[in-house]
């Protein structure tokens, strides 16, 4: 018996060792393998590199020089330069808002004496959208109510001129040009619509210094013109710092007409169907009003947006 276990392990053992011997006889894939060399690893930021910003020598505010020779300053101004440049998606959508936005400021802002600067303002306030803030500011210009009233704006339950792009803009413009004649200079006007002028004049008092960038003031005052900075920076100069936008990816102003209205109107949703157009698309041209009727027992004239005929209907037909 123990004779037949030898035997028969000697014979499994020369079966494997066969087997082994004419695996490696009969691969020609091991005769003839190179070998093997390792497959670069794929470098994760290949097509998109995160780096420093050159930050402008000639940085200026409505043709103010900004001091960068001052290391607390280029600090500043560079901290808005990376967080702006590097929250894409957001400075992405400001180009687009911007294309739509910008042709409505620019001549009221022209109008009134007011460097083109300060539309990068309205960007700063609302990202150019009709938005109220936390603390009741509204619109594009984000005016309080209070003030907006100040400033010549109707702010009640039917109508809310703050969200009117042209009368808040003239506003805008109104409050800018008083407070420059009052500080001197455009940063410190461009400061105030941010911190109030009372606001302002305390901390000059306090600090006795009259110039912006000397001034220690609250955070969210202290970031505010250096943040209009990097957005003019960034918006004027998209290629410079990495976006690639094609004229067809902006967004475009609806073609439109304007309609005088001197009488109540018991539902703006039947005075859409007039012009062929629904409620949502006659709010969405005309923010400013408030309820779906407008009283109006004084007989003041309103001028509402109409998009031309069939605007919308061609879009959807288009699609």
């Amino acid at each position: 018996m123990k004779y037949v276990k030898n035997t028969l392990a000697a014979i499994g053992l020369m079966v494997v060792v066969g087997s082994l011997i004419f695996a490696v006889q009969s691969s020609p894939q091991e005769k003839a393998a190179p070998e093997k060399v390792k497959a670069p690893e794929k470098n994760v930021t290949d097509g998109y590199q995160i780096s420093a910003i050159e930050i402008p020598e000639d940085l200026n505010f409505a043709g103010e020089d900004v001091p960068l020779k001052d290391p607390e300053v280029l600090e500043r101004v560079d901290r808005e330069f990376l967080v702006n440049t590097y929250w894409q998606s957001n400075a992405l959508l400001l180009m687009k808002r911007a294309n739509k936005y910008f042709p409505v400021i620019e001549p009221i802002l022209e109008k009134n004496g007011i460097p083109d600067d300060f539309k990068y303002l309205a960007v700063a306030e609302s990202a150019l959208i009709d938005v109220a803030s936390p603390k009741g500011a509204a619109g594009m210009w984000h005016f309080m109510k209070a003030t907006g009233k100040e400033y010549g704006l109707e702010v009640n339950s039917n109508v809310d001129e703050r969200y009117h792009i042209e009368k808040s803009t003239q506003a805008a413009c109104e409050y800018i040009n008083k407070w420059k004649k009052r500080f001197g200079t455009w940063t410190l006007a461009a400061a105030s619509y941010n911190a109030g002028p009372a606001g302002i004049q305390k901390y000059m008092k306090i600090q006795k210094v009259d110039d912006y960038y000397d001034l220690l003031l609250g955070q969210e005052t202290g970031r505010y013109v250096f943040r209009i900075l990097a957005l003019k920076e960034i918006l004027s100069n998209p290629d410079k710092y990495g976006f690639e936008v094609e004229k067809e990816d902006l967004y475009k102003a609806v073609p439109s007409f304007k309609v005088e209205v001197d009488t109540a109107v018991t539902s703006w949703a039947d005075f859409a169907n007039l012009y062929e157009i629904n409620y949502k698309i006659l709010k969405r041209h005309n923010p400013w009003l408030r309820e779906p009727h407008l009283n109006n027992a004084s007989g003041k004239k309103y001028v509402v947006e109409i998009p031309n005929k069939g605007y919308y209907r061609e879009m959807d037909a288009g699609k």
